[in-house]
């Protein structure tokens, strides 16, 4: 439908837009990625207001078309792939719609609960990736995923403005956002459309955990869509660093468990080292792919960023490492006390065994 004029009573048109992500390294080069593939450089985020010298990524992402990819559910949709250097590849499938109210409830219901969009878009990453083996820095023997749905509406009957239509279809909206298929309790409805932000009177943004409802022009809902995906590679990266440390910090207890006495005191040197080195290449990863977008003036671009980490559960999982830093930074000190420990009796020791052996040598001529 291109105009209002064609529209029945309640109709609307959009897209639905389904983000999988996948962490599958370290660190992606994305100059050889760029090299292996017909992709661009996305410079900058898409933004409500023109700052192209404000908003901008440290390293941008690469951008990589693919061909439309028919589902299981037999729906064609089109998409592309971002590559993000911290390691993180984003699959976007996007589906045109248009028709009621209901009918867009019950496919995003199908689309969150009965699809799994994972299972189809990794071999479509691997497959990818295969071209570009060089390019993955310390491969993931076990890529971690996230997906996350944003419902895009350009276009309802009447263009109403934002409060409009969240007072006439606040419970459609909300039902979207939980991917529900039955009415919510007017409790939980105002608890979903309390997460919403809008720039200009016609536009609105709700976002949830794993969705989000976007009433936007085209070009206007980039932003947001932007912001959403951005905030959810992050989740992704803090979940792997999360479950890393976890790992690291398991494997470390039990070693300095199964130490015991002087001599084994003295190896824990090679183990706090090891563990030293984790904690400096964790906090340099997760400095990266904290800073990797810049709101130098956009405050509406930070301030839907902040709402649509909040949702996603980014802090939760960034105070979670932050935690297990702060506990391997205070385990490395004492497995260091413990070394120094050792080695200060093992010197005092042979101190000792030294003076013994010279008074031994020297009243050896008087006894005999």
């Amino acid at each position: 439908m291109d105009g209002s004029e064609n529209f029945v009573p309640d109709s609307l048109s959009g897209s639905v837009l389904v983000l999988i992500q996948f962490d599958v390294c370290e660190e992606l080069r994305l100059d050889r990625i760029r090299q292996s593939m017909s992709a661009r450089t996305l410079s900058q985020p898409p933004m409500k207001q023109v700052a192209p010298a404000y908003v901008r990524y440290q390293r941008p992402p690469v951008i990589e078309p693919i061909e439309s990819l028919l589902l299981e559910s037999g729906e064609r949709v089109t998409g592309e792939l971002k590559y993000y250097d911290y390691g993180v590849v984003s699959v976007g499938l996007r589906l045109a719609f248009a028709g009621d109210w209901k009918s867009l409830v019950q496919l995003a219901s199908r689309w969150v609960w009965e699809v799994d969009f994972a299972s189809q878009a990794q071999p479509l990453v691997r497959q990818r990736l295969e071209r570009a083996a060089d390019a993955l820095s310390r491969p993931s023997s076990r890529w971690l995923s996230e997906d996350y749905f944003i419902f895009h509406v350009r276009e309802v009957t009447g263009a109403p403005t934002a409060t409009e239509l969240m007072r006439e279809h606040g419970m459609q909206i909300a039902q979207l956002v939980r991917g529900e298929r039955s009415p919510l309790s007017k409790g939980e409805c105002g608890e979903v459309l309390h997460s919403q932000i809008s720039y200009y009177p016609g536009d609105v943004a709700v976002i949830g955990w794993n969705a989000a409802f976007i009433y936007d022009t085209a070009a206007g809902a980039e932003t947001a869509i932007e912001m959403l995906e951005y905030a959810n590679s992050q989740l992704l990266e803090f979940r792997h660093y999360d479950e890393l440390l976890t790992g690291v910090l398991d494997s470390v207890y039990e070693s300095v468990g199964k130490k015991r006495g002087i001599l084994a005191q003295w190896k824990l040197a090679r183990s706090a080292s090891g563990l030293h080195t984790v904690l400096i290449e964790v906090g340099e990863l997760t400095e990266r792919a904290d800073n990797a977008i810049k709101f130098l003036s956009d405050m509406f671009a930070a301030r839907l960023y902040k709402l649509a980490a909040a949702k996603v559960g980014v802090p939760d999982y960034k105070n979670l490492v932050s935690q297990k830093l702060r506990t391997a930074e205070d385990l490395y000190r004492f497995m260091l006390e413990q070394f120094n420990q050792a080695r200060t009796f093992l010197l005092e020791a042979m101190v000792v065994l030294i003076l013994l052996i010279e008074l031994f040598y020297a009243f050896e001529g008087h006894l005999f």
